[in-house]
């Protein structure tokens, strides 16, 4: 982005081909480059846990994306380079696997085309859009519809604004955050409460062998899977 600064259409092609899930909805580099700062910084800060928006997923998915490629390409050309990262070892990253792991959803994606099934959240994706287009053909604007909708699945108002095609405001870019003594995840771990699944199996642990029994499956194939998961819980 440096190198580019002094060429306008040279810095824009590059970010649409770097961040193409989030530039559409940030106005300039140098907003992205204060996002991207305010990221890092919060990673860097071990006290707090941050509360990131739908723009600021927006840009954390582009990263690892591009992460993931990279990663990728040096496990096949460079091993040796790849193993100084830790991550993991012979075969790269599923970046759908760990999307699926890493993002509680992709409301910044909706109705817009991906090149990976992302399945539940794609899920996700077409019922929003599917309700939305319900209360359109029943006389609202798309607007009323949208604000119709975003209660029923727990929409978060950065969504709905990607969603009305606005960029970033100042008040998005704000990184709201609690300290990390804050047991706000202690639930996602409990294996007594009545969250918990069978056998006591926590929230994160059936997240982790679901995520696991679903990696590499066809949408058909991840359809089935669940139905049949869903029989066993059932019974």
């Amino acid at each position: 982005m440096n190198d580019f600064a002094e060429d306008k259409d040279k810095l824009l092609d590059y970010l649409k081909k770097a961040f193409p899930a989030s530039t559409p909805h940030i106005p300039d580099a140098d907003t992205l480059l204060l996002m991207l700062r305010k990221l890092v910084n919060g990673h860097n800060s071990t006290n707090n846990w941050y509360r990131m928006n739908q723009f600021y997923s927006a840009v954390v998915y582009d990263c690892l994306e591009r992460f993931v490629q990279v990663y990728n390409r040096l496990s096949e050309q460079k091993p040796e380079k790849a193993k100084e990262y830790n991550i993991c070892d012979g075969d790269g990253v599923d970046f759908d696997d760990w999307v699926q792991f890493y993002f509680h959803d992709l409301d910044f994606m909706i109705g817009k085309p991906s090149q990976y099934l992302h399945y539940t959240f794609i899920k996700r994706n077409k019922a929003i859009l599917a309700a939305v287009q319900q209360a359109v053909e029943s006389g609202k604007s798309r607007e009323e519809a949208i604000e119709e909708v975003k209660t029923d699945f727990e929409m978060d108002p950065s969504a709905v604004s990607i969603m009305l095609g606005q960029k970033v405001s100042p008040k998005d870019l704000e990184l709201f955050y609690t300290s990390a003594e804050n047991p706000i995840y202690e639930y996602l771990y409990d294996t007594d409460s009545e969250d918990s699944l069978m056998d006591g199996e926590s929230l994160i642990d059936h997240s982790y062998y679901l995520g696991h029994q679903l990696r590499g499956l066809s949408e058909e194939d991840i359809e089935k899977t669940l139905r049949e998961s869903s029989k066993l819980h059932n019974n």
